[in-house]
């Protein structure tokens, strides 16, 4: 019998909003069991701040020239997940914690990842055992340094016992698909980025109004799509000069589109043509499989709530692909990605892989993640 750990997933999305904290039983490579998942959200001045650096960012020299705003902002988002580890793992042996940090740029072509979150501080604060800075191997072997939740996936899959092959769409504030074909015991999986998941309708709606998301799709169902505007957006996605990469950042996407419009007319535009990118990619990765049955999509991330969003998915794709809430199957979808951060703290750990060609474009199976011993 394999070795199991006790592990914690520290995991803030591209929202910025919070934190999703998972405590996991593994082995890192057959079983999983979950422990407890809950959510802490950042207080105002931190979201504030991530979303007005992140907009300040658009490429590595903007990096160093705001290095002393960053490193403030690391140090506070650091004290932060030190106070969430202590809450959550009350009066429970955690062997290792996943840090993820919260991601402050990514850009794939120039092959830079940062997350801002000191794993060297965490460690010292919580006395544990801290795996953090997952992406920089897999850069350094090739790899885009996302997505790498796919070997997550593959287990959820094989444990839950899904019909092969089955996909899972995750829908943050980037959407990213995963197909997996076979069950553990092989790497028989592939995924990437799709494109905006929830950002563009998250940047409209903060930046037009005093609310933070579309909640269940409401602006937008009372919203009117301006279809001259849709048409310039889905021309510029369509020949955008990276359709090759495997991962996008937040800032790969830009609201400024549709500029004039109401606040319930944007949200409705947007999230057409979100709906229109992640629609579409379900088309041609899922037309792709051997499968002659119907294949099922299991929906995971904040996305899947926004009802007027899921259902403008369901009628651009495939017929025959049934899209469903990972939810509906025992499976929390607000907390597969920190748990999945658990899970890859675990194979770190052991030395393996976390990333592979089919996912990041890594030249082969890679590893990630630094280990701090406290």
């Amino acid at each position: 019998m394999n070795e199991e750990f006790t592990s914690l997933g520290l995991m803030s999305g591209t929202s910025g909003d919070g934190v999703d904290a998972s405590i996991i039983k593994s082995d890192g490579n057959t079983e999983y069991k979950v422990i407890k998942d809950k959510y802490f959200q950042y207080d105002t001045k931190i979201r504030q701040n991530i979303h007005f650096l992140k907009e300040k960012i658009h490429n590595f020299s903007d990096l160093k020239k705001l290095i002393k705003e960053l490193a403030d902002l690391e140090r506070k988002i650091t004290l932060f997940h030190a106070e969430v580890t202590k809450k959550i793992s009350e009066n429970r042996n955690i062997d290792l914690v996943g840090f993820h940090g919260q991601t402050i740029y990514h850009n794939s072509i120039e092959k830079i990842s940062t997350q801002l979150g000191d794993g060297n501080l965490l460690s010292q604060l919580t006395k544990k055992d801290v795996v953090y800075n997952f992406r920089q191997n897999d850069i350094k072997n090739g790899g885009e340094g996302a997505p790498l939740t796919p070997i997550f996936h593959q287990l959820i899959a094989t444990q839950h016992k899904f019909n092969f092959p089955i996909c899972i769409l995750n829908i943050g504030g980037i959407s990213n698909i995963t197909i997996v074909n076979e069950p553990n015991g092989t790497f028989n999986f592939s995924s990437r980025d799709i494109g905006p998941g929830n950002c563009l309708i998250d940047t409209w709606v903060r930046k037009n109004s005093k609310l933070n998301y579309d909640k269940d799709g409401m602006l937008a169902a009372k919203g009117v799509r301006n279809d001259i505007i849709l048409e310039q957006a889905q021309e510029l996605f369509a020949n955008r000069p990276n359709s090759n990469n495997l991962s996008f950042d937040v800032n790969d996407f830009d609201v400024s589109f549709a500029r004039g419009l109401s606040l319930e007319d944007g949200a409705a535009t947007l999230t057409d043509f979100t709906a229109g990118i992640i629609g579409s990619a379900l088309h041609s990765f899922l037309s792709k499989t051997n499968s002659i049955k119907p294949c099922e999509v299991l929906v995971s991330g904040g996305g899947r709530k926004n009802k007027i969003l899921i259902e403008k998915i369901k009628k651009i794709t495939l017929k025959n692909i049934i899209i469903n809430p990972i939810d509906d199957y025992k499976i929390d979808g607000d907390f597969v990605e920190s748990q999945a951060f658990a899970f890859l703290a675990i194979r770190s750990f052991l030395k393996l892989p976390i990333s592979f060609p089919n996912t990041t474009g890594c030249k082969k199976p890679t590893s990630g993640g630094e280990i701090i011993k406290y």
